[in-house]
């Protein structure tokens, strides 16, 4: 066999290069040679054999991507953790000469710290997008610097190419886009940080559909980011345990799997759909048709209409502002209240829509309120809807006992948290919460108010706290509350709020009234004295409950009817 160097020619080591004590050390033989090496040679050969097997093997091709991919992810967020970990911890134990001086270096701190994490969001996209918009959605908790940086994300969601998209669709339903629609325009009509729509025509029917797609990604990144979330939320606990946010990483997790399965998604519309039938003359609901569900992929009857805050829209097609925040009401209370009903929990302004239509028999009002996006619902307990519709009562009857009670019976918390869980539940200032009255609206000073003592710092921590407290189903049933209030809000209501909370009393009232009849028939025996005086009493409470929307809505009309007397005369 010939020596290494004379099969090799470019490892031959000319002798002139060689030092003279070099050339004094004795040969050792190849077997020597081969066991001093023996690290370096198996190096060498896994690391050849690694290369071969990338190239040639898929499997092993695509482990290796994602470990890198996932490392990357992992080295994003763990970067941005730590920076801003580094500079609140800096800017917290600093001195200062004084409080104005410690609140704009806190301010400055929140700024850099929230563009960071922005950054790190975009890099990462997908579940972290998601977390981002859940940032800019809560003003009433986080400072105003950082709901704002996270603006962007709710309209810049990053877009997944159309050829990812087909592939996705040839592995989830074994058919081409080509081989299922006769149309499909490859620009989306709208992007969120989960999923992506098309418009397109059913190559079977000729129907125009909303193609609603999950970015392919998720599959392979969610579990993943999952774990880094709640490892980032882990760390904020233990570094800064005044203010508890692990709550924000149990809620996120047990919703983003929910939401991933657009199977679930179609039975809560399909589910939606059938119960709001027989509502649609007080609420005016349009849920689109599902034509063909898929783990990834759900396709819906195309339906269009404008957003609920476009007001000129709204105002240019003769429709009422009023009977639309009748409808949202409607809508979201019966959710809320009726047992065994499921709630959208998710029903912001790009889930909404509404549309001019022709009133019919079934359809009174001249519009319609569209529902999309159905995959985050739950179903709270039996109980507790009706512990939440008694503290409704009781606010809207300025009883704080009855108020304190029903509070801590659903949502666990103590009579020192109270005050400020009933400002957050209104979304009212704590004073105007505990002696409520449903005829006024919320200031511009009152806001105000409320938003400063936040951010400075009043009552952050506490309010933290109660929200680490209260069942998960409750914090979601509060994010459903502040989305429709913002909703009814944008409509410049002409009544204001009263007439919304009228509306709400009823439902509060029904669910009530049928936990006194369940109580009455378990305590009294049926169609005893007793029995029947408490059933009579029980009808009464309802009745006066259910009438205040008459009567309202009676002096309503009674006034209008007048002053376009006094305008004809």
């Amino acid at each position: 066999m010939r020596p290494l160097f004379q099969r090799f020619p470019f490892l031959h080591i000319p002798r002139r290069w060689v030092s003279q004590s070099s050339r004094s050390a004795p040969v050792r033989s190849w077997k020597e040679t081969v066991s001093k090496n023996k690290k370096k040679t198996l190096f060498g050969a896994s690391l050849a054999s690694g290369v071969l097997l990338y190239d040639s093997d898929g499997a092993v091709h695509n482990f290796v991507d994602h470990v890198y991919f996932t490392s990357e992810r992992a080295g994003v967020v763990a970067k941005a953790t730590a920076r801003c970990f580094y500079y609140y911890k800096k800017t917290l134990d600093d001195p200062y000469p004084d409080e104005e001086s410690r609140k704009e270096a806190l301010s400055k701190c929140h700024s850099q710290c929230a563009l960071i994490t922005l950054d790190a969001l975009r890099t990462n996209g997908g579940i972290f997008i998601k977390f981002g918009q859940h940032i800019g959605a809560m003003t009433y908790l986080l400072p105003m610097e950082w709901t704002e940086t996270m603006i962007p994300l709710q309209d810049q969601c990053p877009e997944s190419s159309i050829e990812s998209i087909n592939e996705m669709f040839i592995s989830d339903t074994g058919k081409s886009i080509a081989e299922t629609f006769s149309e499909f325009n490859d620009v989306p009509i709208g992007v969120a940080s989960l999923a992506q729509v098309y418009i397109a025509k059913l190559r079977s029917t000729g129907q125009n559909v909303a193609v609603k797609c999950q970015h392919p990604e998720l599959k392979e990144f969610i579990p993943v980011d999952v774990i880094l979330t709640k490892t980032v939320f882990s760390l904020m606990d233990r570094v800064f345990p005044e203010y508890p946010l692990m709550w924000l990483g149990d809620e996120l997790q047990s919703s983003i799997y929910t939401e991933l399965d657009f199977n679930k998604e179609a039975e809560n519309a399909i589910n939606t759909q059938s119960y709001f039938k027989k509502f649609t003359k007080m609420t005016a609901l349009k849920v689109p048709d599902v034509i063909e569900a898929h783990q990834r992929i759900l396709i819906m009857e195309y339906v269009e209409g404008k957003r609920l805050d476009n007001i000129e829209f709204i105002d240019s097609n003769r429709i009422s502002r009023v009977e639309v925040s009748s409808c949202l009401s409607h809508i979201f209370s019966n959710m809320i209240f009726t047992p065994n009903v499921g709630l959208h929990c998710d029903p912001h302004g790009g889930n909404l829509a509404i549309r001019p239509v022709t009133p019919t028999s079934n359809n009174p009002h001249n519009f319609e309120i569209i529902l999309f996006d159905h995959g985050l619902y739950r179903f709270p307990e039996t109980q507790m809807r009706r512990d939440y519709a008694r503290f409704w009562l009781a606010l809207l009857d300025q009883d704080q006992d009855k108020m304190r009670f029903y509070a801590k019976r659903f949502a666990n918390i103590n009579d020192e948290q109270f005050p400020l869980f009933a400002a957050a539940i209104t979304g009212r200032s704590i004073d105007v919460a505990l002696h409520y009255d449903i005829s006024t609206r919320r200031s511009k000073e009152e806001i105000s108010s409320m938003t400063s003592r936040f951010m400075d710092g009043e009552f952050l921590p506490d309010l933290m706290s109660i929200l680490s407290r209260i069942p998960r189903i409750v914090l979601l049933i509060l994010k459903t509350n502040d989305l429709t209030r913002y909703l009814d809000e944008s409509l410049h209501n002409p009544l204001g709020p009263e007439r919304t909370f009228l509306i709400m009393t009823q439902y509060c009232s029904k669910t009530v009234y049928g936990e006194d009849c369940e109580q009455n028939d378990n305590i009294n025996g049926r169609w005893t004295l007793r029995w029947t005086l408490t059933y009579i009493m029980n009808w009464i409470r309802y009745e006066r409950r259910r009438n205040q929307l008459f009567l309202y809505d009676t002096i309503l009309w009674y006034h209008q009817f007048i002053s376009r007397m006094w305008n004809v005369l």
